[in-house]
């Protein structure tokens, strides 16, 4: 994976939460329209109901795990609860689908 300017390094995301790795797949998460990126804030009531997942590569075989943590909880001051996980979904086949 390349190093250079990718959002996930220059936030040590990778490097403090994940160890670097080679992409896949791609993925995009959408709440009431509005993508989520790297660093996207956002308040409880937004992220109240369930997200839309899609989830498109080369293997349609192939099923996938998201996991969404917050990596700094409760705010990057203070990081006592380091990667409190917020939700886990499995199986996730590779499709463009809602998952929920």
């Amino acid at each position: 994976m390349s190093r250079g300017r990718n959002p996930l390094v220059l936030s040590q995301i990778i490097g403090d939460v994940l160890d670097p790795f080679d992409k896949s797949a791609t993925m995009r998460i959408m709440y009431n329209g509005l993508e989520i990126t790297n660093s996207t804030g956002m308040k409880a009531a937004q992220v109240a109901s369930a997200p839309r997942v899609e989830i498109s590569g080369s293997d349609q075989s192939r099923l996938y795990t998201l996991v969404m943590v917050d990596p700094d909880s409760p705010s990057p001051s203070n990081p006592s609860n380091r990667e409190y996980l917020n939700w886990l979904v499995t199986d996730i086949p590779e499709a463009s689908d809602e998952m929920r």
